[in-house]
């Protein structure tokens, strides 16, 4: 009898155990499911409200239409915003990553005191005096150096806030390159900027990437600075043209704002599925090991 309660209970308790892991399992399935929800249901409702006649906050099963693409183009600023959109954002990734390749490879390469140090305070400055902070000396220095209204305004003022972060991260990934394809190159003549140019970058491209689609998602999807610095609305980017997507009652038109963040969004996907895929965004330098 011992025996056979002594098993009893041990079927007991592997039934317990089993029933509590499939409990387990299910209860974390369903908060998985729960917060993939959360997060699906905005995009459902960016792919399709466009397409829907009676957009609205809700998600349901669209009435197809073109009509809310239609009206966007009608409107005349909108397919505008994008091109300064593009200019903006184009004009800074050139930017960020010429000056932030130029400071890794000296930071990286010459030994300067107090380099590591001066690279943390930047990055940290950088992170502390954000935009937001420093918007009126901003707005006063561009309105003396008669940068209002102007895409280099722009394209000058974000640079410079995402220029530290640009050079720490690149930093990393001129680290990673072997000084002996240098030393090689410097036999033969090579100048530096020659052995930058046909060296040190071509082993970088995977970190110069991921610069560039950082800078560019940054200002495509920047508002405040741009709203600030820009004040005619044939020059305003997206970000600031969808703020003005308003009935006369001033709610925001749906059908207008959800064409206009499905084409706005598109560019910045496509880049990055593009970038992503050919170098797959490797964050431990250019050498594949």
């Amino acid at each position: 009898m011992n025996a056979a309660g002594h098993d009893v209970a041990e079927s007991r308790d592997r039934a317990r155990h089993v029933v509590g892991h499939v409990l387990g399992r299910l209860g974390v399935a369903a908060f998985v499911a729960v917060l993939l929800g959360f997060f699906a249901l905005p995009m459902l409702w960016l792919a399709t409200a466009p397409f829907d006649a009676g957009a609205s906050i809700r998600v349901s099963v669209p009435e197809f239409t073109l009509a809310n693409f239609r009206a966007l183009l009608d409107n005349p600023f909108a397919v505008g915003s994008l091109v300064n959109s593009a200019v903006q954002a184009g004009g800074a990734a050139a930017l960020v990553v010429t000056l932030a390749a130029l400071a890794a490879y000296a930071l990286s390469r010459v030994q300067v005191p107090g380099r590591d140090l001066l690279l943390y305070l930047l990055l940290l400055m950088s992170s502390i005096v954000t935009g937001t902070a420093a918007m009126v000396p901003i707005f006063e220095l561009a309105t003396r150096l008669n940068l209002i209204d102007t895409h280099l305004g722009v394209i000058l003022v974000v640079s410079g806030g995402l220029l530290p972060a640009a050079i720490f991260i690149l930093k990393d990934f001129t680290d990673a390159t072997p000084a002996s394809y240098e030393e090689s190159a410097r036999v033969f003549g090579a100048s530096p900027l020659q052995i930058l140019r046909h060296v040190v970058v071509p082993l970088i491209r995977p970190g110069l990437a991921t610069i560039a689609v950082w800078t560019v998602a940054n200002v495509w999807g920047g508002f405040l600075l741009q709203f600030i610095l820009i004040r005619d609305p044939g020059l305003a980017p997206g970000s600031v043209i969808l703020y003005t997507l308003y009935t006369e009652g001033g709610q925001p038109d749906l059908p207008l704002v959800s064409a206009f963040s499905l084409v706005y969004s598109l560019p910045v996907v496509l880049m990055y599925v593009f970038v992503s895929g050919r170098y797959g965004f490797r964050f431990h330098g250019g050498i594949k090991r």
